[in-house]
């Protein structure tokens, strides 16, 4: 990883405090359902004015037009043009999943993940306290990808592979922009999110779909939304061989409002390409690491 880390400053333990008593699931639900009105007027200016304050490029869109779109949930998740996000079809090519901001990039020190200086969590609580999926990615490679308000909400493979498991792993919503990031201990392992694992020509693949404040629900193309509803407990699904098999660069599925993507790969597998450090841009298909 490049460059010193940063640890969290005074500013940035106030910020995570105030998160702390807030209802985070509640104010959620509220979200999803404001995301999803229909009435033009309203719909039209949440378009209109997330466009204006976060500068999102719409010449991108394969819907240019605000106007066109159903909800704001429906622009939020917008798909591109085709052509939009070339993809490296290097055949030891492993590709970014998103547009967004490199967090942490590097290697799993047994079994535990860099979060931010002096913030560690382990891929047994990320993956739900599942110790044979958990085990498979000690001392491997990991890398943290944020995705901010403007970039583009579709997650795709980064390899081709098959499904194996689906995991939902119920937890609080803190926001997981870089300020939060420095300051709350564990919190990729404390959020809900949605795990996916996947068998690939890497070798073992997570790639975990983690959520945050106002991310009012995570979907995948095989199994729709996952949530909400929010469970109890840990759910998991398992699926036989050729279930779902997804090709490199095929969509897996989209945040309905923002928040992160991990990826997790097994020990000498994959080597991170030169040049990719905390605070680095990534876009959905470029090569991010090669098989070894």
């Amino acid at each position: 990883m490049d460059g010193e880390p940063v640890g969290a400053t005074l500013g940035d333990r106030i910020k995570a405090w105030l998160q702390y008593p807030v209802p985070q699931h509640l104010i959620s639900r509220l979200t999803h359902r404001l995301t999803r009105i229909h009435r033009p007027g309203f719909k039209d200016w949440m378009i209109a004015d997330f466009i204006r304050r976060f500068g999102v490029d719409m010449t991108e869109a394969a819907q240019s037009d605000p106007g066109a779109y159903p909800t704001f949930n429906a622009f939020f998740t917008r798909a591109l043009k085709t052509g939009a996000r070339p993809l490296d079809k290097t055949q030891d090519s492993i590709v970014s999943p998103v547009d967004g901001t490199v967090s942490q990039i590097g290697a799993i020190a047994a079994g535990r993940i860099f979060q931010a200086k002096g913030r560690e969590f382990t891929t047994l609580e990320l993956l739900g306290n599942g110790a044979e999926s958990a085990a498979h990615f000690s001392d491997g490679a990991f890398t943290t990808l944020y995705l901010s308000p403007r970039d583009y909400h579709r997650i795709h493979m980064p390899v081709g592979g098959m499904l194996t498991r689906m995991l939902h792993v119920p937890g609080r919503l803190f926001s997981v922009n870089p300020p939060t990031t420095r300051a709350v201990p564990r919190l990729f392992a404390r959020n809900e999110r949605v795990a996916c694992l996947f068998d690939t020509d890497a070798g073992p693949l997570a790639l975990v779909m983690v959520g945050a404040m106002n991310v009012a629900s995570i979907e995948t193309v095989w199994a729709g939304e996952v949530t909400p509803p929010r469970r109890p407990r840990v759910q998991v699904w398992d699926y036989k061989p050729g279930d779902v098999k997804l090709e490199k660069g095929d969509e897996v599925g989209r945040f309905n409002m923002g928040s992160t993507v991990i990826l997790l790969f097994a020990k000498d597998r994959i080597r991170w390409e030169s040049g990719y450090g905390p605070g680095s841009a990534v876009c959905m298909g470029r090569k991010l690491a090669t098989l070894i």
